[in-house]
């Protein structure tokens, strides 16, 4: 199997774990967003440390970066939900995500700007249908448009700039290791705990059930997945990876049906066949490269 396959399994692993965030969010309870972010960050972080503890590797060591390297990971992870919590706050949840969800979008056209990759029809074709059926499975929910949250709308679409800028920049500094995220997720849930001090009531998590749901947060969805994602990034197919994002929002609601918390449907079905044909459209290259492996 070759680096780039790899590495794009890699990082997809982190779109199959990223799925989980709403049910598992919902099993938290009422924790406030800023105080669930902090958690997750500061155990995403403890998640690093011991890693490279048990490898007999330094903790400091990878840390030590440019400024421009702490910009952009601390900008991308804390920068990115920090907008989407003030989006979810000002306007309709179900607009909110909709307009978030063209980061996948932006990752595979801002990918053509990179040294060494060429944008392709099959690569814009594909991120359309899928966008398509993000789309078509957000509006199955039925959230009337609110011309009156502006600030709301445009706090999503930076956190989609912010999070496809984030992605595909960090192809430009593939020397940096994948254990500095761990640095990133460490200044973020400080920054998340200073947000929740000035801005949010404290609720902390209470009994076991959400305390083990905010745990496995921040070793999977809102952790853990930012280093699988890291490498995905610097060392996978952007591309393929970005049109494979739609399927975030797809297995997240069909994992909503499995639990009992959302409804089966016909848009959800059209829905799941745009954004597996959109997948397949744009891995077509990646999947021509892997069978002729």
């Amino acid at each position: 199997m070759s680096v780039t396959l790899r590495s794009t399994l890699v990082g997809a692993s982190a779109l199959l774990l990223w799925s989980t965030l709403a049910v598992l969010t919902g099993w938290a309870g009422p924790t406030p967003p800023f105080l669930l972010v902090g958690i997750a960050f500061l155990l995403a972080f403890a998640m690093g440390a011991l890693r490279s503890l048990l490898r007999g590797e330094s903790v400091l060591g990878p840390l030590r970066q440019p400024w421009r390297v702490w910009a952009l990971g601390v900008g991308g992870l804390f920068g990115y939900h920090a907008s989407m919590f003030f989006a979810l706050q000002n306007a309709p949840p179900v607009e909110a995500n909709l307009i978030n969800y063209l980061w996948p979008l932006l990752i595979v056209l801002f990918s053509g700007f990179l040294p060494g990759h060429r944008l392709r029809a099959f690569h814009v074709g594909g991120a359309a249908l899928g966008l398509l059926g993000v789309v078509i499975l957000l509006s199955g929910k039925g959230a009337a448009p609110q011309a009156t949250a502006f600030w709301g709308y445009g706090a999503a679409f930076l956190a989609a700039f912010i999070w496809a800028s984030y992605s595909v920049l960090s192809r430009l500094f593939a020397a940096v290791p994948t254990e500095a995220v761990g640095g990133f997720c460490l200044v973020g849930s400080l920054l998340a705990f200073l947000c929740h001090a000035a801005f949010e009531p404290s609720v902390w998590p209470s009994g076991g059930g959400q305390w083990a749901a905010v745990v496995v947060l921040g070793l999977g969805p809102a952790g853990g997945a930012f280093f699988l994602w890291d490498v995905g990034m610097k060392k996978g197919d952007i591309q393929v990876l970005g049109v494979l994002s739609y399927t975030t929002a797809l297995v997240s609601t069909l994992l909503l049906i499995v639990f009992g918390e959302a409804q089966a449907s016909g848009s959800i079905a059209m829905a799941c066949g745009l954004i597996v044909g959109g997948a397949v459209l744009a891995s077509k290259e990646l999947l021509g490269r892997a069978a002729r492996a």
